[in-house]
């Protein structure tokens, strides 16, 4: 929690260096992932708009898990090339609709391109590969969501691995792409071994002592594969034992707090905190997991953390300047507690700019709601 500046906001920092000392923040809802990293230094929504689309020291791309998510555009380098050094899955689509491994490099070569200098629609970035590619490249032959795509869309992460491509600001409802090499001049993708060492560094500082299926389920890679990295970088790690099962660490990082951490904090959907943190046993407690996790993916619901474990689960509804957060603990809650929660939502309301009220009582809505 202390590095995830959970137990007091980080001093003087700005909204890139929380995303890299976050391993990055989960944005597939992007207010949830704005919220992580602005709790987490004093700041609002605000402040992490204008570093993602002003001064452009965020990026909102594919990060952990072919996942959407907030990284600091400084280390773009490293994502790149540890994201594009990762095996390629099995193929997803029947023959004829998935790309050769040419036409596939062809047409992410093709998508930077004509995403150098514009931020486009993918309805405007289908056309401008038709112009740019060839029809072949667009054709409505991609099975998602109960209609067909363009067969593009099946190598748009594997673009952002390779570096051409990340989001723009959105466009109304509609989202935009565009090059990050407009927001970092000049970068090209690490080497896939040294920036694969350095991920697996980052992450051990951020959430270890862990073990290869702990980093494989966040980076949703092979177990045998993790396993690989770490012995790779054997000479960087040192074995220890957490709660009696043996885990790794970074060599000489095996200092701890003294004294368990106590109070009351309130995190957005799929938090780095509780996606990341491990073991998932002691960070979900009794019932936690069936009503904070029940389908065994962390972040499905806003959780509330109780002492630094999770104890309940929380909901918000926003009309206009007005915000209702209800809030479901699974235990009793103390005075202070109920104190502490009440600062946790007038935080809340500060980020997002809204007049919050807190309603304590069961959340009725489900997942993702």
């Amino acid at each position: 929690m202390d590095r995830s500046s959970l137990i007091e906001p980080a001093a003087n920092v700005d909204p890139a260096e929380i995303a890299r000392a976050l391993v990055g923040a989960h944005a597939q809802i992007l207010q949830a992932g704005e919220v992580s990293i602005a709790r987490r230094a004093g700041l609002t929504r605000a402040d992490v708009e204008r570093a993602l689309w002003v001064d452009r020291t965020l990026v909102k791309t594919f990060g952990p898990r072919g996942t959407v998510h907030l990284l600091a555009t400084a280390d773009l380098p490293m994502w790149t090339g540890a994201m594009s050094a990762l095996p390629q899955s099995g193929p997803g689509h029947p023959e004829g609709v998935r790309f050769t491994p040419d036409e596939a490099d062809e047409v992410i070569a093709g998508i930077g391109d004509v995403l150098a200098d514009a931020e486009l629609t993918i309805d405007e970035l289908t056309e401008a590969l038709r112009e740019r590619v060839g029809p072949w490249a667009v054709e409505e032959t991609m099975a998602a969501f109960q209609v067909l795509w363009p067969r593009w869309r099946q190598l748009t992460s594997n673009a952002a691995d390779r570096g051409v491509l990340c989001f723009g600001p959105d466009r109304g409802r509609k989202v935009t792409y565009t090059n990050p090499h407009r927001w970092l001049s000049g970068f090209v993708p690490g080497d896939g071994a040294t920036a694969s060492r350095a991920l697996l560094r980052a992450y051990l500082h951020a959430y270890g002592p862990a073990t290869p299926a702990n980093f494989a389920r966040w980076l949703a890679i092979a177990p045998k594969r993790a396993v690989a990295l770490f012995d790779e970088a054997a000479d960087d790690l040192e074995p220890v034992e957490l709660e009696g099962v043996p885990a790794w660490t970074l060599a000489g990082d095996t200092s701890a707090p003294e004294t368990p951490v106590q109070g009351i904090r309130l995190l957005p959907y799929f938090d780095a905190f509780v996606v990341a943190g491990q073991p998932r046993e002691l960070l979900y407690p009794g019932g936690a997991a069936a009503r904070a996790a029940p389908t065994g993916q962390a972040g499905n619901f806003p959780v509330l953390l109780v002492d630094g474990v999770v104890g309940g689960i929380w909901h918000q509804r926003r009309s206009g300047r007005r915000l209702v957060i209800t809030v479901e603990s699974l235990l009793p809650l103390r005075t202070d507690q109920r104190r502490e929660l009440d600062d946790e939502v007038a935080l809340i309301g500060r980020i997002v700019g809204a007049e919050p009220t807190l309603v304590l009582g069961q959340v009725a809505v489900g997942p993702h709601a």
